[in-house]
Parts: structure tokens; sequence; C-alpha cells
């Protein structure tokens, strides 16, 4: 039996309508002059970063071939996860940090979805014109004149997507050469497959789905509550003193008319890039771009009243509480971002710039040999992570009489660069007994407090 009533059916219809195309309105304040900034600052160092040189290579590469990252001087290799895992612990409580302050800060102003946004509704400004020239555009018939603005937008969005693709996959592969490869039609198939996706994705979730990524693909919006509590400054509007609101001339006296400071423009709608109205309170779908306080405090100019009617502001302060922003949780956060920062900068400053290890041949327990001496085999790998050539020298302990075999007494390992080394370790029979602890010892011969220990174990006769 159908128990749908003539009321739900336009309800359930709209979960299946296409979204409605938001046309956001051109502002100017301060949040939108530092939302410009921060736009001109991202994009400026995503897209010059992979040009900057350091020495004679990339200033930063991830090298996946080779297993190694550049970082300026520094090189970084798998055995380095634990710096990654660090930056990544100090982003999230990061961003814990400041939702608790100020909200969605990070959205509004670096998320990376709001970034290229933000440049592509520039692009379709200049080819389009202004919010009541694009929508009068797209609702026209065909014509020459909307063929050519469509035409120069697409063309401004492709080349624009096409060079976010290219740079993307320059973090990853040389960009000079990648540059040459491209001019030469000499471009892998991989290579040519990442920076067309990553270009893709740039001009479809920035040109097109835009607030769509935000309000139904980021999952920020969604737990984003569960960081928030009634001391979180917020972008709110003030409905006590706005309302009730109504239309009216500057001249009118307000409070005689019975109404609040809100006048009802619409324009703090007009602006949102995600289309809601913050009169109606806070919304996950809100980014905290603070256009809003740009519209309504450029209105409130105009009218000769206080601005702040929507502004940054808590629930308590909203209710005429005393607000703490600066509460315990804050300084937990901040404490805990500072320690990890101290460990992760600490440990890279204390960082020694070798890796030794140390593979035991597990086929044989151990081999006796002529003159009564046990043998142990080994697989030696030293990482140099200088980018010169370096000499070191091999030694173990742990054992008495214990030495080396089939090792000089230096070895070289270039620059970046691996060396698999078999030793072998020997002792006499009367110092070899069950499983003994022993330790191997890389020492730079250039300077010897550059050092580098690993444990391992050797095997001989049953006591």
């Amino acid at each position: 039996m159908n128990t749908k009533t003539d009321t739900d059916r336009p309800q359930a219809a709209a979960l299946y309508e296409s979204a409605t195309k938001i046309y956001p309105r051109e502002i100017k304040g301060r949040f939108a002059s530092l939302s410009k900034l921060a736009t001109n600052i991202l994009l400026g160092l995503f897209y010059v970063i992979p040009w900057l040189m350091w020495d004679d290579r990339q200033a930063v590469l991830f090298d996946l071939p080779a297993r190694k990252f550049y970082l300026l001087g520094l090189t970084l290799w798998p055995q380095d996860f634990i710096y990654l895992a660090l930056l990544l612990m100090i982003a999230a409580l990061s961003l814990f940090f400041f939702t608790a302050l100020a909200g969605r800060l990070w959205c509004g102003f670096a998320c990376p979805q709001t970034v290229w946004t933000e440049a592509f509704i520039w692009m379709e400004q200049i080819t389009e014109g202004t919010r009541s020239q694009r929508m009068k555009l797209d609702k026209a018939p065909w014509s020459w004149n909307k063929l050519r603005r469509k035409g120069a937008k697409q063309l401004l969005w492709i080349t624009f997507s096409l060079w976010t693709g290219f740079t993307f996959v320059a973090y990853f592969m040389p960009i000079r050469q990648l540059a040459l490869d491209i001019i030469a039609l000499n471009v892998g198939g991989w290579t040519l497959f990442w920076g067309l996706f990553y270009g893709f994705a740039t001009y479809g979730n920035a040109g097109y789905m835009r607030e769509q990524v935000c309000k139904y693909m980021c999952p920020y919006a969604r737990f984003q509550s569960a960081m928030f509590d009634k001391d979180t400054l917020i972008i709110s509007y003030d409905e006590q003193r706005g309302e009730p609101r109504g239309g009216r001339k500057r001249s009118v006296d307000r409070k005689q008319e019975g109404l609040g400071d809100c006048i009802d423009c619409q324009l703090c709608v007009q602006v949102c890039p995600t289309g809601i109205d913050i009169r109606d309170g806070l919304q996950y779908e809100c980014i905290a771009c603070a256009a809003c306080i740009d519209a309504c405090d450029s209105i409130m100019d105009k009218m000769e009243y206080p601005r702040g009617l929507v502004r940054y502001t808590t629930e308590h302060a909203l209710k005429g509480k005393t607000a703490h922003v600066l509460r315990p949780r804050m300084f937990v956060y901040a404490a805990v971002i500072l320690l990890l920062v101290g460990a992760l900068v600490t440990s890279m400053i204390t960082r020694t710039p070798i890796i030794l290890d140390v593979i035991r041949d597990r086929n044989t327990l151990y081999r006796e040999i002529p003159g009564d001496i046990i043998e142990n085999s080994y697989t030696i790998k030293v990482i140099n992570q200088r980018e010169e050539a370096r000499d070191f020298r091999l030694s173990v302990d742990g054992v008495p009489g214990l030495s080396l075999d089939g090792v000089a007494d230096a070895i070289t390992v270039d620059g970046g660069g691996v060396l698999s080394l078999p030793v072998r370790a020997r002792t006499q029979r009367d110092n070899a007994y069950g499983i003994m602890n022993i330790t191997f010892a890389v020492t730079a011969l250039d300077d010897e407090s550059v050092v580098m220990i690993e444990d391992s174990r050797f095997i001989g006769p049953a006591p």
C-alpha cells in the first residue's frame, strides 16, 4: 500500500533535481582581500616551487623510482617515514586547533578546492562579466557573443587545468626534463595519465562542481561540529540586533518603525559561494570564507549603522554571556603541536646522514672452516644520504676475537647511493657458543662522530 502523501512527493522529487548553479557576487572588503592574498600565495607556491633548484637538482622532488624525497638540501628515504608520520600528526592537530579556535578557517582560505575555485571564478568573471551579466548570458540564446565568451572561458580553464596537471607531475619527476619531453612528444604513459587526470580533476572540481564538493564530498563538513563548542569563533548573524528585518530608506528611523538593522537586501546570500543564508544560523555548508561579513559591513556603512551585524563571534557572546576563546583545550592543542614540531626539528637536525641495514644469511646457521674457526655470513647495506660520495669504515663487535673477512679498510658509497656488501664474520671456536648478540658499526672516515650502529646475531655451536 502506498502511504506517500501529496506533500511528500515534491520533497522526494527535489532529491533528484540537478543542483542549481550558484553565481557568487563580487565583493570587496578586508576578508575578500585576505582570501585573494591567500589564493595568490598558495597558487604561487604550487606553480613556482618545482622550478626552484638546489645545487644541480630540483629543490623539491619526490623521486619515486629512486625512492628518495629531496627537500632543499635534505634527502629523505623510505626509512625516514617517521618524519611523514610526524608531519601528518602536526597537520591533524593544527586542523583541530584552528577549528576549535575559529571554525573552518582552512576551508575558507587555504583548502585547495577553495583556492582553485577562486582562480576559476576569476577567469569566469574576466570572460563573462559580473554576476548579473553571467546570469543573463546563461539565460540568453546561443549567439556569436555567447559563443565567444563561453569559448574564451573554456580556453582559459582548459589551459590552466593542463598547466596544473603538468605542475603536479613535476613534483615527481624533474620539471625541466618533463617540459622537454612534452615538447618532443616523448611523454610516458603514466606521466601522461597522471597529468591529464589531475588536470581533469581540477577542471571538474573547480570549474563545475565547486560548492558541491564542499557540501557532499568533503567529510570535514560532516564532523566539524564535533570540534566546535560554544566558545568557538564562528560567522554568525546577530538576530537580536537584526530582527525584525525589512527594507527602508537610510533616512528612516528604524527604531520608530520597529525594525532591526537588517534591511533584507539579500547581499549576504548573493556573495555566498555555497548559496546559504547566514541568517538561518550555523550550517554545515558554510565554509567560513567571511564574504557575508564584508557584504553586510558594506551595507551597514551605507546605512550609517554600526558594523558587525554579521561577524566572527561565539554562541556565548551572542547570548550575552562571557566568551572564553582561549580555553584549556586550546592550550593543550598548542602544547602538543609545539612538542611534535620540536621533536621533528630536533630529529632532523640530529639525523645521522647514513643508514645501515644488516641481513643475516638464514640459509645456514654457521660454517666451520679450517683453523677451528666459526663463520657467519651477512649482507650489509650502507646508504649514503649525502649528495657527495663518502668513505666509511665497517666494524663489528660483541664477541671476543670477532673480525670481518672480505671487507676493505675503506668502503666508498656514492652520494645518495646504496652499497650492498656481502661480508663474513669470523672468530675462534672457543669464543663462539650458541646465539650471541653482536653490533655492526659504520663510521665516516672524514668525520668519526658520524656513526651508525645496527644489532645482529652471531650463531655458533651449542655450548
